[in-house]
């Protein structure tokens, strides 16, 4: 249920006081992207919408489980790659360039925090924006691939299918059977994968030290539009109270770290961070 107006103005006023004392880390999830047009995972119980994702383990058993990715994701892949940052990720940059907050963390994988300005923005699950050759550990811009796809597949061109979390769509599997995937233009190799965390797969070592060590440097944590439902973002939510400091989070909807929140604001962070914003000018 969402806060009425008095409390939000009550909370805000709390999150306002909080921030002008101390130096919060921030951490994004899916719910800060929504309204930029791209899906989240989970209701506002937590519970995972429709269908599981794709897990690695899966993604690295068979060459028809790549094929079945690569093909539902180039047709998610244009409206990740056209969705713009909005008001939530605008206000975050502008926090940012006043100093009002130590680093930004995100679990989402759409570069929206980049695209609004926001520097050096920890990616705690990669980005869509680019490929990874799982032979040769190359790199390559999702856009080369995607004008591969296009190439190779004249026949998935004008296909419409139903937009899904990270570029995924909901496709018709009959689609797949000739679906060619995208070779390395380094090694001609066939085992390319989105350089993003799947579900079931680790985060880098380097990039969750380097998250670790923006929460050791921070002196509170404010959450926006996740559910904390995945563990790599729980945990440091589980430091930075072991370190005795504050966390709070905007979100609409339960979290898996309800319990551990100083204040929690259900309250859309598109509206509310331009307001939080605007107070440190």
């Amino acid at each position: 249920m969402l806060d009425t107006l008095e409390h939000q103005e009550q909370h805000l006023d709390t999150l306002h006081r909080a921030m002008a004392e101390r130096r919060f880390l921030v951490l994004t999830g899916a719910g800060i992207s929504t309204s930029s047009g791209i899906p989240d995972y989970r209701d506002s119980e937590g519970v995972r919408r429709g269908k599981a994702p794709m897990m690695y383990q899966e993604f690295l058993a068979t060459a028809q489980a790549r094929r079945r990715y690569w093909a539902r994701a180039m047709l998610g892949w244009p409206r990740v790659r056209v969705a713009q940052p909005n008001q939530a990720h605008l206000a975050l940059a502008t926090l940012q360039q006043r100093e009002r907050i130590s680093a930004l963390i995100t679990q989402n994988v759409d570069t929206l925090h980049d695209q609004a300005g926001s520097h050096d923005v920890i990616e705690l699950h990669g980005s869509l924006h680019r490929v990874l050759c799982l032979d040769c550990q190359s790199r390559s811009a999702r856009d080369a691939v995607q004008r591969q796809l296009e190439i190779d597949n004249p026949h998935m061109v004008q296909v419409q299918a139903v937009q899904a979390p990270d570029g995924d769509t909901l496709l018709d599997p009959a689609f797949e059977e000739d679906f060619r995937v995208p070779r390395c233009p380094h090694c001609d190799g066939e085992r390319l994968k989105p350089d993003v965390v799947f579900f079931g797969e680790n985060v880098a070592p380097a990039t969750a030290a380097r998250a670790m060590a923006a929460v050791e440097n921070a002196q509170g944590l404010l959450v926006v539009g996740s559910s904390l439902m995945a563990y790599s973002a729980f945990r440091l939510c589980k430091a930075m109270v072991e370190q005795g400091k504050p966390v709070m989070a905007i979100n609409l909807g339960k979290t898996r770290g309800d319990e551990l929140l100083q204040v929690k604001i259900e309250a859309s962070c598109e509206q509310l961070l331009p307001l939080l914003a605007a107070r440190f000018e």
